[in-house]
């Protein structure tokens, strides 16, 4: 217990002393950085037409935003300061607050109208524990441009405090956020959307999950026709109740895809806080989940021994490399074993209907 106590003040200290971004405009960041626009729906209290408290607001609110990604950008971070420099650091360069979900929908649908019919596709961004509405947003931006998505971007921005000692109160607010994450993803298919990828990292996982839920008990067929697929990052989630979730679920979108890593700092914390070997971010077996129709996607390797390894999908420059390329995540997410790109052959271990893939840094991609 001492070592979870030390280690949890470390990163208390870690995090007191790392810049927090704001939610301060840079206009002129619009001709420096590479552009990325994000829309957003949120259940933070709103002050001045900007969703950056952390208060929980019963009526959800939408918006959109510029960030910029800065010249400097190295692949895999996400370069921060309170009073940013758009050289060198991320920066909202514009920002738009729609009054009701109609002028959100129209903004989006506009946005849909811009691509091919079948090309409409959109990537929610749930972000974790711990997590400010400017770093929400930020971290949907990043991965959006590092991994060259090629979707409509949109994050859901639940009221964390963003504070490392607010745990209890940052899971709460995780089922508070239900109801919130349920109507953005509605509004996103109203407005045109072909496809929907919800990605759900650390505690918005657990978000992601028991919307997932929520939906399938309203509408099995409503939830299949909403939700495409869904990858979970490093969830922070226990491995019962992510087991109990899913069998309400039924069958779950697919593909459903599960990145995990045993160098996970944080989720090794946070089972030990909860009295568990493991939540489901660092599970060791895939046998567990024989019976689920999941890709369990293990990205130990690539974890390294300086850093949390709570985000290694996002961190990872090699990670990244690899999985940037669209055939590649393609054959990823398939689980595809023939071989032909060299990406996944001698990993693939499949047991019932679970299928888990272990990725290295030696891994090799044909050219």
């Amino acid at each position: 217990m001492n070592k979870v106590f030390m280690f949890l003040c470390a990163s208390i200290m870690l995090a007191a002393c790392t810049p927090r971004p704001g939610t301060m405009l840079v206009p002129e960041a619009a001709e420096i950085g590479d552009t990325v626009k994000v829309y957003y729906g949120s259940t933070r209290t709103s002050e001045k037409n900007r969703p950056e408290g952390i208060g929980r607001a019963l009526m959800p609110t939408y918006g959109e935003v510029s960030v910029s990604v800065p010249p400097e950008h190295k692949v895999g971070r996400m370069e921060v300061s309170g009073n940013p420099d758009p050289e060198k650091h991320f920066a909202l360069s514009s920002s738009q607050f729609f009054g009701d979900p109609k002028t959100f929908r129209s903004a989006l649908s506009h946005e849909f109208r811009k691509r091919p019919v079948g090309k409409r596709e959109a990537v929610i961004f749930v972000h974790g524990f711990n997590t400010n509405f400017a770093e929400g947003v930020f971290r949907a931006a990043q991965l959006d441009h590092d991994f060259d998505i090629d979707a409509v971007s949109i994050t859901y921005t639940w009221p964390s405090r963003a504070n490392p000692v607010a745990y209890a109160y940052d899971r709460d607010s995780a089922l508070f956020a239900r109801d919130g994450l349920e109507e953005l993803i509605t509004e996103v298919r109203r407005a045109g959307a072909d496809n929907i990828l919800l990605v759900g990292h650390s505690m918005g996982a657990q978000v992601t999950m028991e919307t997932l839920r929520q939906m399938a008990i309203r509408s099995p067929a409503e939830l299949h026709r909403t939700v495409d697929s869904v990858v979970l990052l490093a969830p922070d989630i226990d491995v019962n109740l992510f087991r109990a979730q899913a069998a309400r679920i039924g069958r779950l979108p697919e593909p459903f895809v599960v990145i995990v890593s045993e160098r996970d700092r944080v989720l090794d914390l946070s089972a030990r806080l909860t009295g568990e070997r493991n939540r489901l971010g660092n599970v060791r077996s895939i046998e567990k989940f024989a019976d689920l129709n999941v890709t369990i996607v293990d990205v130990t390797g690539f974890s390294g021994v300086r850093d949390l390894g709570h985000f290694t999908i996002g961190s990872s420059p090699a990670l990244i490399s690899i999985l940037g390329k669209q055939k590649a995540l393609e054959t990823l997410i398939k689980g595809d074993t023939s071989g032909q790109t060299g990406l996944v052959q001698g990993t693939v271990l499949t047991v019932q209907q679970a299928t888990e893939i272990v990725l290295s840094p030696i891994t090799s991609l044909a050219q």
